[in-house]
């Protein structure tokens, strides 16, 4: 059994429509969709508001590469172009964890190396898993505790939006 937390964001186009084709593409192995929000970019680049999920998957013929190949191949469909970090994009699929694999290779970090730093990861997360841990550099806490730990600017810029991704 392969189990993986995907975060999603979109930030160019129909942004709703890209995040549903992430669902739309995995349908079959889609655990839990969290509700959308609207977030302010990441990383200093000057950009339109992103909107963000977080989707959990499961499927027993896949292994942690195979969901990297699959984010891959969603993000492709979507005409994801890669110009410049944490620039805008139509689609980004990041796995955040792939069942407890601990990886640094470079093409996958596991889990994803920034999550614990992400508002707009960690509250969509637990919408889906409210008793989700994560291990940071050797420390495993709550998803919850890592969220507190952000500037309360970080968490108040990820607000929920009226629009919901169906399975």
């Amino acid at each position: 059994m392969s189990r993986a937390v995907l975060s999603i964001g979109s930030n160019i186009g129909d942004s709703l429509a890209h995040l549903q084709s992430v669902v739309d593409g995995l349908r079959d192995v889609v655990e839990a969709i969290s509700p959308v929000y609207s977030t302010a970019p990441w990383g200093g680049v000057e950009q339109q508001d992103f909107l963000n999920a977080v989707v959990v998957v499961d499927d027993p013929t896949a292994d942690c590469t195979e969901w990297l190949r699959r984010a891959q191949a969603l993000e492709e469909a979507a005409d994801r172009v890669r110009e410049q970090r944490w620039g805008p994009r139509s689609l980004d699929v990041d796995i955040v964890v792939c069942d407890d694999v601990v990886s640094t290779d470079p093409e996958l970090t596991l889990p994803h190396p920034r999550a614990h730093l992400r508002a707009f990861v960690l509250i969509p997360w637990l919408d889906v898993e409210p008793a989700a841990t994560l291990t940071v550099d050797g420390r495993q806490a709550s998803v919850a505790e890592f969220l507190a730990e952000l500037d309360s600017s970080e968490r108040d810029g990820v607000r929920l939006v009226d629009a919901i991704l169906i399975r």
